[in-house]
């Protein structure tokens, strides 16, 4: 499998939940607001041998006239078209935002050549909270769209993603493991954003059950350290990939 990180940028993040881009060279974290946390936003792209999967959307953002996570994909040489499934983890604003393109009062699917994959119980529980966290206009475009999957509780697809309710962060979260051959490629979401929150053991306030989302994160890193996981993290500024050595 070949796995290529989409990085959208820095961006700091408070209690308003509004993302603000952070330029490393010029700003300052001590001048945002208190309890701002400094977070890249991160979608990832992973090949194998019969599909192109994209694991979360981003933010949305237009760049140079043209959907950032598009142009991140076209500079990975890899045509938005191409993409086979789309894996959400969850439907808070900077995970989703980039699943569909909007002109005026038109509203398209990004990957239109992709199926979407998505926690029944998240879609219906982002359609009842839409605000600041579940963005109204991508959440009932998607629960519309023709080409979503609603996954009910654990399923795999296609034998080859294992898609399982893991409800720390966001109340129907879920986890993705992709496997191919020997090779394992895991995507945590906002359960394993960054390398450092694997290694020390922590509740996150921000967190749905921050307890459940540390003891996930220490089940994972356990078993991706027996079985030689590649793990992808979101919201890591500096380590977009971590891979065990398979023993």
């Amino acid at each position: 499998m070949k796995v290529i990180p989409l990085a959208e940028g820095w961006f700091t993040v408070d209690k308003t939940k509004q993302f603000v881009p952070f330029d490393a060279s010029t700003d300052q974290l001590r001048d945002r607001p208190a309890g701002s946390l400094l977070v890249e936003i991160q979608p990832f792209v992973v090949s194998t041998a019969n599909d192109v999967i994209l694991l979360d959307t981003g933010l949305g953002y237009r760049v140079d006239g043209q959907l950032q996570l598009h142009g991140n994909l076209r500079k990975a040489g890899i045509d938005p078209h191409a993409v086979t499934k789309v894996v959400l983890s969850h439907l808070h604003k900077d995970h989703c935002g980039g699943m569909i393109e909007t002109e005026g009062n038109f509203i398209n699917p990004a990957f239109p050549n992709a199926t979407y994959y998505v926690q029944e119980a998240e879609l219906e529980h982002a359609l009842a909270h839409v605000g600041s966290s579940y963005p109204a206009t991508p959440v009932q475009w998607l629960a519309s769209y023709e080409k979503v999957e609603r996954l009910q509780g654990d399923q795999t697809i296609d034998g080859l993603i294992t898609c399982t309710p893991s409800g720390g962060h966001a109340r129907y979260h879920q986890s993705i493991l992709i496997s191919e051959g020997n090779e394992f490629v895991f995507f945590g979401g906002d359960e394993a954003p960054q390398l450092q929150q694997m290694r020390h053991r922590f509740v996150a306030k921000y967190d749905f059950d921050g307890r459940r989302a540390m003891e996930l994160r220490q089940q994972w890193w356990n078993q991706g350290e027996q079985e030689g996981w590649t793990f992808l993290f979101y919201h890591d500024v500096k380590n977009p990939t971590f891979t065990f050595q398979h023993s």
